[in-house]
């Protein structure tokens, strides 16, 4: 990219990881805060896991512990609820929270849940794209300066990059479904106190802000990036 181009690009990047970095910290300190709430019923992140696999039919899935903070996911491929550490074994309403999360994205892979689906069909081809997608934009806008090919280049690019967009924005609808399962079945089944509950429902609410920066901070490099090539065909047309 030239000049402007690059620092208008530095500038979004730059807003958008301070964004994100602040956001991320604030769930960081939730998550701290809500580890100290200690549940009245005693149970750990993975005995709560496993009640809410069981209420829901779910016997072919493994609660395991991961390594690590915040590395907490649930695996379709080996149909395991992966753990943190911390989540694994703590009885507060930080590690129910996230133990019934996870377990949500179970329940949505059981019921073949559409969003779900959509989202790991893109999983392959976003991992290309990603990987190379500003290596190709920048090479386009370098091209456009001198050869019409460029402007293919440069949408060639924007395209691999519009999927990484369209990903992390699947991605939102998953990701507050699962929320919203885990704290139904929470509050259906009478698992938490309102304290409790109200606990894990700000935690969950704050980690569901992860992705929504995300998905805003890739849809305004996305349309930046647009402008570049909308600007480049009307300085040569």
């Amino acid at each position: 990219m030239m000049g402007g181009d690059l620092t208008r690009y530095y500038i979004i990047g730059g807003l958008v990881m301070l964004v994100s970095m602040l956001v991320s910290n604030k769930l960081k300190s939730k998550f701290k805060y809500y580890s100290h709430l200690r549940l009245k019923k005693g149970m750990s992140g993975a005995e709560i896991a496993q009640k809410m696999l069981d209420d829901n039919g779910i016997t072919d899935v493994k609660v395991i512990s991961v390594a690590g903070q915040l590395t907490d996911h649930f695996n379709p491929k080996d149909r395991t609820v992966n753990l943190s550490e911390a989540v694994y074994t703590q009885r507060n309403a930080a590690a129910a929270a996230v133990a019934a999360h996870e377990v949500g994205h179970a329940v949505q892979h059981a019921t073949a849940y559409s969003w779900l689906g959509t989202r790991s069909t893109l999983v392959p081809l976003v991992r290309i794209a990603s990987k190379y997608s500003q290596w190709v934009i920048i090479g386009g806008v370098a091209l456009a300066a001198s050869t019409a090919l460029g402007q293919w280049v440069l949408l060639l690019g924007i395209i691999m990059y519009g999927m990484g967009t369209l990903f992390a924005f699947v991605t939102l609808p998953v990701e507050y479904d699962a929320s919203h399962r885990a704290l139904a079945w929470l509050e259906n089944n009478s698992m938490l106190t309102p304290e409790e509950h109200a606990g894990a429902k700000d935690a969950l609410k704050w980690a569901a802000r992860t992705y929504l920066v995300a998905a805003i901070g890739s849809l305004a490099t996305l349309l930046y990036f647009i402008s570049i090539l909308l600007t480049n065909r009307s300085r040569n047309n």
